[in-house]
Parts: C-alpha cells; sequence; structure tokens
C-alpha cells in the first residue's frame, strides 16, 4: 500500500493548534471588500477553529501534517 499524500492546498490554509484542533481564517475577507462594511470586515479578522462537522474530513486529508 503507497504512502497517503497529504492535500498541499489544505495544509497551507489550515494549522494544527497543540491540541489537535484544527485552525483556519475566515473566508470572504479581502475579495471586494470596498462593498463589505466596516463591522463585517473586521469580524472576519483573525482566525476560528474548523467545525466539529468537517474535522474528520479534513484530518484525512492532512494526513501527516502535526
Amino acid at each position: 500500500m503507497p504512502k497517503m499524500k497529504t492535500h498541499s492546498g489544505l495544509s497551507k490554509r489550515v494549522k494544527r493548534t497543540a491540541s489537535g484542533k484544527l485552525k483556519r481564517s475566515h473566508a470572504s475577507a479581502y475579495h471586494k471588500a470596498e462593498a463589505k462594511s466596516p463591522k463585517r470586515k473586521r469580524q472576519l479578522r483573525g482566525t476560528t477553529m474548523v467545525s466539529r462537522s468537517d474535522e474528520r474530513r479534513i484530518k484525512q486529508m492532512l494526513v501527516y501534517v502535526k
């Protein structure tokens, strides 16, 4: 059985925390930002955790990422 490959696009977008959870940035933060309100842009800043429903699927794609 060959080794599984890490999804390289996803590994650039998601980081693993010390407790093993997955951290990601918000979508839609920069594209067409002039049309978004300052409150909305402020709330899209920073990072958030990957939802529990997506976690299992994403962890399979990030096989060797520590």
